[in-house]
């Protein structure tokens, strides 16, 4: 485990994640911050950057005709498994890209109201400036995991670490102490075949209550601040889960390829599903989903279990409204990779304020 505190934190932020009277946040407040991304001091490549990946598909001939405007819908923080790039979009061009290396799979993103990119990429968790500085790097130990990581305020980050037994871990970056430490229920405490499946994205939610889907125990759990389960709802394979403003609950079952929303008793009250879409739109591993502030739900189709060559054909994310009519199909394997998740840039809330946003 390496710690760093080199980043001094703007007075803006602070008074964001600290609620001090330097007047109402901006209604999308990461929008500002973009300019930083492509000022004349950012580096190609920063000093602890991978460097390029070589793209293991075929360049596509070219971007096909899809609903929405492409790169140019949503100004966004966008990540995958499979090509472990991050790459920030804005005006409908990838304006910024950090290289994590080939080792492991970036699940998680995030972009902080001081402008630092946090992420998860399973052998570490780390946080960089837009000049590409590593000012924070956390190393599980050897045989454990870590795919999911969200900022609590500026100074600190939950995460899950798999292992035997798994843990959730609240770490303050600034002092290097875990101030909590929690071991969850998994599938097997002897068998390190079962640490890779057992989490993916966990989430505090505004109550302060923790929000855990067990990927390989087909449910979500939801525990208080004593970590007493409070909440319980089956679903298969659940990658992800979260609280929606609503006091609902949206959860992506991975194998069934299905978005859910649930009410508080665990009762359907929407979903998306493959039989939804036009035969030309196929859903491929999807893993995470989000909710936008219009009422809209974004999806993201990942590209496991499909051959590199057929990947141009595949679509990266789709926006669907409540009717279920589609609002916009992202299909750019010229800018892009696999998708993952994203964060989206647009949206309302502060990112270090968990529940803030509606993911």
């Amino acid at each position: 485990m390496r710690w760093s505190n080199l980043f001094r934190f703007p007075i803006l932020a602070v008074a964001l994640v600290l609620g001090t009277s330097a007047g109402p946040p901006p209604a999308s407040p990461l929008l500002s911050l973009l300019d930083r991304f492509i000022a004349a001091n950012v580096p190609a490549t920063g000093p602890a950057e991978g460097g390029p990946i070589p793209r293991n598909w075929p360049e596509p001939a070219s971007i096909p005709e899809r609903p929405g405007r492409g790169l140019a819908q949503h100004p966004m923080l966008y990540a995958g498994e499979g090509y472990n790039t991050i790459f920030l979009v804005n005006h409908g061009k990838v304006v910024w890209t950090y290289s994590t290396g080939r080792e492991g799979e970036i699940d998680d993103v995030w972009m902080l109201t001081n402008g630092h990119i946090l992420f998860a990429r399973q052998f570490h968790v780390e946080e960089v400036t837009p000049r590409k500085e590593v000012v924070w790097h956390y190393d599980p130990p050897e045989g454990t995991e870590v795919h999911s990581c969200q900022p609590i305020g500026l100074d600190k980050v939950l995460l899950v670490q798999n292992g035997l037994p798994p843990k959730l871990m609240v770490i303050n970056k600034k002092t290097g102490a875990v101030e909590i430490q929690h071991a969850l229920p998994a599938e097997s405490l002897t068998d390190p075949k079962t640490v890779h499946p057992q989490f993916r994205r966990i989430r505090m939610t505004a109550k302060g209550t923790y929000l855990a889907p067990f990927l390989r125990m087909n449910k979500v759990v939801e525990y208080d601040k004593n970590f007493k389960p409070i909440w319980t709802c089956e679903i298969p394979t659940p990658w992800a889960a979260v609280r929606l403003h609503n006091g609902n609950t949206l959860m992506v079952d991975e194998h069934d390829r299905v978005v859910r929303e649930v009410n508080p008793k665990c009762e359907s009250v929407w979903e998306f599903k493959q039989a939804d879409l036009p035969p030309d739109i196929v859903l491929h591993n999807i893993q995470t989903a989000d909710r936008l502030a219009n009422g809209d739900t974004v999806i993201f189709s990942s590209t496991g279990g499909t051959k590199l060559e057929d990947r141009p054909n595949i679509i990266q994310l789709l926006e669907v409204g409540k009717d279920k009519k589609l609002v916009w199909v992202l299909q750019d394997w010229k800018n892009l990779g696999p998708a993952t998740t994203a964060q989206f840039l647009d949206e309302p809330g502060v990112p270090e304020h968990p529940g803030d946003l509606q993911r």
